[in-house]
């Protein structure tokens, strides 16, 4: 059973870092793609970055495209968001998500979810 951990969330100002990890542990040798989401209070789950991870192909969303980064460290079953310039707007829970297949960005039927970690962003 394939799990997902987030880490490195945490507040910073407006225009600052962060980089969160999601770090996969049990039978990961299936796993085609992977997605970044964000939820924020009161809003929709968006998918914002998915990574093929064999060939690593990347995709955003328009709202963080040129900003976030995603990457995998295939030797430590991790993938990475590098996220910079933040905005207030970023502020969200995220959570990282294996994809049964994916198009394009868009992640089908996530089979496994990772608990979430908090990026909160001040002006």
């Amino acid at each position: 059973q394939v799990q997902l951990v987030e880490s490195g969330g945490g507040s910073v100002q407006s225009g600052g870092s962060l980089r969160l990890s999601c770090a996969a542990s049990g039978y990961t040798y299936s796993t085609n793609c992977m997605s970044w989401f964000r939820q924020a209070p009161g809003k929709e789950r968006e998918g914002i970055t998915t990574i093929y991870t064999g060939p690593g192909s990347t995709f955003y969303a328009d709202s963080v495209k040129g900003r976030f980064t995603i990457s995998q460290d295939n030797a430590k079953n991790t993938v990475y968001l590098q996220m910079n310039s933040l905005k207030p707007e970023d502020t969200a829970m995220y959570y990282c998500a294996i994809c049964t297949y994916c198009s394009g960005i868009h992640c089908v039927r996530p089979t496994t979810w990772g608990q979430g970690t908090q990026v909160t962003v001040s002006s």
